[in-house]
Formats: C-alpha cells, structure tokens, sequence
C-alpha cells in the first residue's frame, strides 16, 4: 500500500519529472583511415582465436522523447502508479485515460525545465538538499525516508533527480507567469438570468418601455441583486458575455444573452480601464498564459511518443 503522505510530494514537486537519456556518441570511423585504402575492397577474415564482441545492450524501452530527452516507460508506469495512488487519498475518480494525462504532464514539465536551462537557469544543490532533509525530518528520520520513496517507486538518485527537474519547471514557470500584468481593463456588471427565452424577452420589453433595470434585478434575485462584481475580458470564460458587456457604457443594459446556463440581460454600473486584477482572477490569467507557452513549446519541438 503507498504511503498516504504522497501529497507531501505533490506539494515539494509540482510533477514529477526525470532522468534525460544517454546519447551515444558515433565514432567518426574515417578519419584515421589511410587515403590508399580508400579504393581498396576489404575481405573481412575470420580468427578463430579472436574474442567475440560482446552482445549489444538491450535498448531502454521508452514511454516519450522530448528534444531528444527520454521519458522512460518505467519512470512513466511509475508516475502513474503515484499518480494512482494520491487520487485514491483524495478520493478522486480516476480518469480511464490516466496515462495519457499523466504522460501529457510529463512532456510539459520536461519542456518546461528545458526552456529554463536555456534561459539560464542552474539549480542550488543546497536548496535541494534542504528540501529532502526537511522532508526526511517530517517523515521521522533516513529511514522513514529511504521506506516512503521505496514505497512510491523511487530511489534516491530518482527522487533527487525529480526534485532538481521540478525546480527547473517551477522556475520557468514563474518566469512565464510573471509576464501577466496585474491590472485590466475591467467592468462591474450586474444580470437579470432567467431559464426561458420568452422570459427573458419579456424583461427586456419592459426595459425598453421604461423599467428600472436595478429593481427588476433585486426582484429575480433578492438576495444579490444579480450582482456579478467586476470582472475583466476572458474571467468568466464566456465570449457572449464579454462581447456583450464591453461594448457597453455605464448605466447601459445589453439585449438578451444565451448561454449554456440561461437568459441574460446584463447591466454596466461601473467601468475602469486600468483596475486592479483580485487574485483568483489573476490565476485565471495566468493559466491561460502558461496553456498558451506550452502549446506553442509543443508545436516547436520534437515530441515523439511510443505508448498507444
């Protein structure tokens, strides 16, 4: 049974990441030969006393290579058994392409560690250190250590490995995320969202003949008034709204609205062209801008998977 303190892990890595492949170096077999044997054919002999050349090794099976660095089909059904494994602590239901998801997020925070060691990054050797002592420490002690990382697929040159590569993803990450600014323009918006088409047509008739949008909105919504507070472009992840709101100037109200959740009329209280992003919104920027860095890292390198 693993260790239930695999999100201990989770949280000192921020997905586990591996061990680059060897490259073999191809010796360069002309350049000692003589210029005279160049045109000469050859007739290989056999030397009964000759040693015979030992077997080649088998090759590793590989799960992934990523610019050529190779994700192993072992370190892969690895990650997945701990991947496994924390959702079950969770209680999460496991998706039935679990190793496809896992296999994704392995390729991203290999690209990811890659960009960073080309952008410069190195890793602290003691800032590394110090972290696998402080988990040694919570877990109890070496021992405790050496039986938590055996009981989740790892050695301790993998774990290390893992922590060194996380570092770098991490740190790329910061970089990319640090480029999303903390202001926008933004609108306070407050709706009227009824289920019904010919409801919300209704409203929007009485509107136009003259109703208080406001006092409309406390009735179908008394306890918020249908307030959605101040939110910039691409926060609520709904086009229709924003192309609806933005367009709008304060006081104004929008025509009915479809969404998958209903009918919306929407109204502008406020606006500001440089206000201050909240932090969940922030995030939502964020992710948005590392989604896009990955998906044109991806669309510029050499990715090669070999699982079905």
């Amino acid at each position: 049974m693993k260790s239930p303190l695999i999100p201990v892990i989770l949280l000192i890595i921020a997905v586990p990441l591996f061990t680059s492949a060897c490259k073999v170096q191809t010796p360069d077999i002309t350049s000692d030969v003589p210029v005279a044997l160049a045109s000469e054919t050859l007739t290989p002999t056999l030397d009964a006393s000759a040693t015979p050349n030992p077997p080649s090794p088998t090759p590793i099976p590989l799960a992934a290579t990523v610019n050529g660095e190779a994700i192993t089909l072992a370190e892969l059904e690895a990650e997945v058994r701990r991947f496994e494994a924390g959702m079950t602590i969770t209680g999460t239901i496991l998706a039935s392409d679990t190793v496809t998801i896992v296999l994704n997020e392995l390729i991203d925070q290999t690209l990811l560690a890659q960009a960073a060691s080309e952008n410069g990054y190195q890793v602290d050797g003691t800032v590394i250190q110090s972290r696998v002592e402080a988990l040694e420490t919570q877990l109890g002690g070496t021992a405790s250590l050496d039986t938590w990382m055996a009981d989740n697929d790892y050695t301790r040159s993998e774990f290390e490995e893992a922590l060194n590569r996380a570092a770098a993803a991490a740190w790329m990450r910061d970089q990319i995320i640090s480029t999303v600014p903390e202001t926008a323009e933004q609108v306070h918006v407050k709706q009227i969202l009824v289920p019904i088409a010919e409801e919300a047509e209704q409203v929007y008739a009485s509107l136009q003949a003259g109703a208080d949008f406001i006092e409309l909105a406390n009735t179908y919504e008394p306890l918020t008034g249908g307030d959605l507070g101040w939110f910039p472009r691409g926060y609520l992840g709904e086009l229709a709204i924003d192309e609806a709101v933005f367009v709008l100037q304060e006081g104004q109200y929008s025509p009915v609205v479809q969404t998958e959740i209903g009918f919306h009329i929407l109204f502008v209280a406020e606006r500001d062209p440089n206000r201050s992003l909240l932090p969940d919104a922030r995030q939502v920027f964020q992710a948005e801008a590392l989604r896009l860095w990955i998906e044109d890292r991806r669309e510029h390198s050499n990715i090669q998977v070999h699982v079905p």
